[in-house]
């Protein structure tokens, strides 16, 4: 099942066109990466595909239902939803406030297991109590992924979530969401410049350049059998505009 369908979509900020995508699906469960260069178009595609602002022009298909034109879906669609941003921003209080502030929000029973649970899932259950803008970068990150994860969205998106981030923290926090995908099932649009991060976490990868996507398909196949010039200079390392 295709979870999200977009076709003919374009985003437009003032007269500079900054987005167009002729068409992209992301398919139930899977880990999609959408890998290119700083500027490329990236972060804007996530933060339509989290309703965040509209497209100028196309089609947003989300679970079989067209999104419309003012990229406002219903209530009950865009709480299947969560995404974790770069600087991801953190509220006064503890960790464990901070990780239960969407559950507390929506009212949900049973709040205080899952929270624990989560904490223990991303290793923060011993700095449960400590006021969360004090921790490290790398620790703050995982409070945001926990927030996301706690209210078990069917799709999480993830704008670059390692990219200040120590290698040690990269590899915790690409642990993690590999085992959301894989005892959770949630489907992962992962933005990343990071060709590594994208072939070790992604089962397909898109390649953006401008605003378009040059190339789209299973990871190994684009790694090792690209089929456009510019996606072969990408993933071996060279700087591509």
């Amino acid at each position: 099942m295709n979870i999200f369908q977009i076709e003919r979509l374009t985003k437009f900020y003032g007269p500079r066109e900054v987005l167009r995508v002729d068409s992209l699906e992301v398919k139930g469960g899977e880990i999609l990466g959408i890998m290119g260069p700083s500027g490329s178009g990236k972060s804007t595609l996530l933060r339509l595909l989290n309703f965040l602002e509209p497209p100028t022009e196309g089609t947003i298909r989300f679970l079989g239902k067209t999104i419309p034109g003012n990229g406002n879906p219903t209530l009950d669609l865009r709480r299947k939803i969560t995404m974790v941003f770069q600087r991801p921003l953190l509220l006064s209080g503890t960790v464990r406030e901070n990780v239960a502030y969407g559950l507390k929000l929506r009212k949900e029973k049973g709040k205080d297991s899952r929270v624990e649970e989560i904490l223990r899932w991303v290793g923060l259950e011993e700095l449960a109590s400590l006021p969360a803008r004090t921790l490290s970068g790398g620790e703050r990150q995982r409070v945001a992924l926990a927030r996301a994860m706690v209210i078990e969205p069917d799709v999480l998106l993830l704008d670059e979530p390692t990219a200040n981030l120590d290698p040690y923290n990269v590899s915790l926090m690409e642990e993690i969401i590999a085992s959301i995908k894989e005892q959770r099932g949630t489907t992962i649009v992962l933005v990343t410049h990071n060709v590594f991060q994208a072939r070790r976490l992604s089962e397909r990868v898109a390649f953006i350049l401008g605003g378009r996507i040059i190339e789209v398909g299973k990871t190994e196949k684009v790694f090792t059998e690209p089929q456009d010039p510019r996606t072969a200079a990408f993933v071996q390392g060279e700087m591509v505009y």
